[in-house]
C-alpha cells in the first residue's frame, strides 16, 4: 500500500461548558455524536467526538470541555486559527437564518481562492467557516432540523497562522506530500491529490503576529491521516528524519497515534483509520454510552458521578 498521507483525520479543541458544547455541536450544527469518553490524561473530563454518521475521518472534530474556570485562548501565530467545513453550493443564506435564530455570532458571507463562506463563532469563541463545494458528495448526517440540503459534509479545511511559514511549508511538501496550488496575499494554500475532500491546508504568514495561547476555545491538535499502522510508523521515520521530536506510536482506542510538533509550534498528530469507532459501540448507538478507556473503568462508578449527565440525541 502506498506510504501516503490522507488528508486530515481530526481536529480536537478545548471548550468550556460541556452541554453548551454538546448543544452548538450536536443541535445547531447538526453533526452526529459519535463518541462520549473521557480524557486519556484526565478521566475527571469529557473527551466529545462529532462527525458523521460513522465518524468518517475527515469529518471528526472532537473537544476537551475543561469547564467554565479555563482561561480564555487567544488567536495568533503557532496555531491553528480556522477550521473550514463544507456545506452545499447556494446553503449560506439558510445559515445565516439559522445562526440569527441561535444567536450565533457570524460575518457576512466573503469569497477566498473564488470560494463563498460564512465565518462564525462557537459558544467558546472557536472560529469556524462553512465553505460553499459545488462537488463533495460525501453523505451528510441528517437531524430534524438540519437536512442534507444544507448540512456539513466535513472539512474543507483548516488554516494555521504563523510568523514564517517556511518550516510547516516543508513539513507538508517534504513529509505529507501536500504541494503549494495557491496563494492569496499572505494565504498559502497547499492540497493534497491523495484524496478528494479534508485536503486542504492554508499557511497564513504574519511576521509581527504575536504568538497564539491554545486554551478555550482554541485549536489543541490537528490529525492527519494514514490507513493503517505500518503507514503510521513509515512516517515516524520520515518526521525523525528531519530532526524533529515524535511521540512512540499511542493507542487512542479508536486510532493509534502518533504526535510532533511542527516547526511553527502547531501541534500536529498522524492518526490511523483503524480501528474505528464501532470497537465499542454498535453503528446505531454510536455516542449514547460513557466509554471508558480500559485502565479507567474500575473507576467508572466515581467518574460518572462526577461528570456532567449529556444524552445524545
Amino acid at each position: 500500500m502506498e506510504n501516503t498521507i490522507l488528508g486530515i483525520h481530526h481536529i480536537t479543541a478545548i471548550a468550556g461548558d460541556a452541554k453548551r458544547n454538546f448543544n452548538f455541536y450536536a443541535h445547531i450544527l447538526g453533526l452526529r455524536f459519535i463518541k462520549k469518553t473521557v480524557n486519556f490524561d484526565d478521566p475527571g473530563t469529557y473527551h466529545f467526538y462529532f462527525g458523521d454518521e460513522i465518524g468518517s475521518a475527515g469529518t471528526i472534530i472532537t473537544f476537551f470541555p475543561w469547564g467554565e474556570d479555563i482561561p480564555q485562548g487567544r488567536r495568533g501565530s503557532g496555531m491553528a486559527t480556522e477550521i473550514g467545513y463544507s456545506v452545499p453550493k447556494g446553503s449560506l443564506e439558510w445559515w445565516i437564518e439559522r445562526f440569527e435564530k441561535y444567536n450565533v455570532i457570524y460575518n457576512k458571507p466573503a469569497e477566498k481562492f473564488g470560494e463563498r463562506y460564512l465565518t462564525f463563532l462557537d459558544p467558546d469563541g472557536l472560529k469556524l467557516e462553512l465553505i460553499e463545494q459545488e462537488n463533495d458528495d460525501r453523505k451528510p448526517w441528517e437531524t430534524d432540523e438540519v437536512k442534507a440540503a444544507h448540512a456539513t459534509r466535513g472539512f474543507h479545511k483548516v488554516t494555521i497562522t504563523l510568523n514564517d511559514i517556511k518550516g510547516t511549508a516543508n513539513v507538508l511538501t517534504n513529509i505529507f506530500g501536500y504541494r503549494l496550488v495557491a496563494q492569496e496575499s499572505n494565504r498559502y494554500r497547499y492540497a493534497t491529490d491523495a484524496v478528494n475532500q479534508a485536503a486542504i491546508v492554508d499557511l497564513v504568514e504574519l511576521p509581527s503576529e504575536k504568538r497564539g495561547h491554545v486554551a478555550n476555545g482554541s485549536v489543541h491538535h490537528v490529525a492527519f491521516r494514514v490507513k493503517n499502522d505500518e503507514i503510521l510508523m513509515y512516517f515516524r521515520e520520515k518526521v525523525a528524519s528531519i530532526g524533529l521530536s515524535i511521540t512512540p506510536q499511542i493507542d487512542r482506542q479508536y486510532f493509534h497515534s502518533l504526535y510532533f510538533r511542527e516547526p511553527g509550534g502547531v501541534l500536529f498528530e498522524i492518526a490511523t483509520d483503524n480501528p474505528g469507532f464501532t470497537v465499542d459501540e454498535e453503528l446505531e448507538n454510536l455516542g449514547k454510552g460513557l466509554k471508558l478507556p480500559e485502565q479507567y473503568e474500575s473507576q467508572r462508578a466515581a467518574i460518572e458521578a462526577h461528570l456532567v449527565p449529556i444524552n445524545s440525541l
